[in-house]
């Protein structure tokens, strides 16, 4: 399975190991999207930073 992360809010203020989380997902501004496959450490880096993203079930092409 597939999920398509977005990132819905601004890095401001916010802390800086949960900007790395960010950049190591792939994302650099509000409105970018990647699509990594599912996994553990996939899930642990979104739930750090759920609150900066948003996070849809995509079908792997």
């Amino acid at each position: 399975m597939s999920l398509k992360v977005t990132q819905v809010k601004s890095t401001i203020g916010v802390q800086q190991e949960h900007r790395g989380t960010l950049r190591a997902l792939g994302l650099r501004r509000i409105g970018m999207s990647r699509v990594h496959t599912d996994s553990a450490s996939l899930q642990g880096m979104l739930h750090q930073v759920s609150y900066l993203v948003k996070v849809e079930e995509v079908d792997a092409k």
